[in-house]
């Protein structure tokens, strides 16, 4: 591999964070029914919160920007977050509100999961606030479909330069254009959403033609693909592994395909990183307790590299 930097820089992630309560079954349960979990846990989740944890995991250094309530759901959101290094001197707590929670049923014969949620406080930057003061000095900026519009509303009211811009859009963001997006990563579902039933590279060209910078388009066991606006493309398959639960994995996808970009990788060897740091955290239960460090992902990225040539 080529000689890259030794860690990824600083990020700010803007969006969700929630509480987790998750439940492995034999399978879900059916109306009435009573059944005995294999295990209960509860752990920190929501998308840009957890690839924050991945960023830092992954050597980075990550703040979170985001909306909870001042209850003991809130205080157990950020005590997690500091345990994991994320900066949360941006967090935003709001009188009165309930912080998100989740109640996440993972079917353990299929590594299926469904997820029950009870959405939090909406998010909203203050310009003088110590969150506006983190976006207006990143480097980079990643958002979830939650944080996307308060960030874009943020930046369109500052002048002089803004940040570049990561979003993971694995859920639908009404009225949204890529357009000035600098790394641009939604599910071959949304995509389909937003230009219609076509082929992937299609759906790329789509994406690259509206805006976007580069765009990486994931679906799952299928792997990910990407495009930039100069035309460079690859495909790098997923990564196999061992999976308890997907839980998380999309969220960890996001943290370390940034961690990668920003280490400079090569654009296929950063799909390939993010593919398998998603697919080691799918041995817990939960999103993040089994997100893999640096280490363990290059040496895995390096072993592939060999054995598969996969091409810059």
């Amino acid at each position: 591999m080529q000689q890259v930097m030794e860690r990824p820089g600083s990020a700010v992630f803007v969006g969700v964070a929630a509480q987790d309560v998750i439940a492995l079954l034999p399978r879900f349960p059916l109306p009435d029914e009573r059944l005995v979990a294999e295990d209960i846990v509860h752990a920190g989740g929501g998308p840009a919160a957890t690839a924050a944890v991945a960023f830092v995991r992954l050597g980075g250094e990550a703040h979170f920007v985001g909306a909870i309530g001042d209850d003991a759901g809130g205080e157990a959101i950020v005590a997690g977050l500091r345990a994991e290094g994320v900066d949360v001197s941006g967090v935003i707590r709001v009188p009165g509100a309930r912080s998100m929670r989740c109640v996440i049923l993972v079917d353990h014969g299929h590594a299926t999961r469904a997820i029950c949620a009870l959405p939090g406080p909406v998010l909203r930057i203050p310009q003088d606030s110590r969150a506006a003061e983190l976006i207006c000095h990143a480097g980079w900026v990643h958002a979830d479909h939650s944080g996307w519009q308060p960030v874009h509303e943020f930046l369109a009211a500052q002048r002089g330069t803004v940040p570049r811009l990561s979003l993971d859009l694995g859920n639908p963001i009404p009225g949204f254009t890529a357009n000035g997006i600098e790394l641009f990563v939604p599910t071959q579902r949304q995509l389909i959403t937003l230009y219609g039933q076509q082929s992937v590279p299609d759906l790329l060209r789509a994406a690259v033609a509206d805006g976007a910078k580069c765009v990486v388009a994931t679906a799952g066991g299928a792997g990910s693909w990407a495009l930039t606006v100069d035309d460079t493309s690859c495909h790098v398959p997923a990564y196999p592994g061992e999976i308890l639960s997907t839980l998380g994995a999309g969220d960890v996808f996001h943290g370390a395909l940034l961690a990668a970009v920003t280490r400079d990788f090569p654009l296929a060897h950063c799909l390939a990183y993010a593919n398998i740091a998603a697919a080691l955290s799918c041995r817990g239960l939960d999103g993040r307790s089994a997100i893999p460090r640096h280490e363990e992902v290059q040496a895995k990225l390096c072993l592939l590299l060999t054995e598969q040539g996969i091409s810059r």
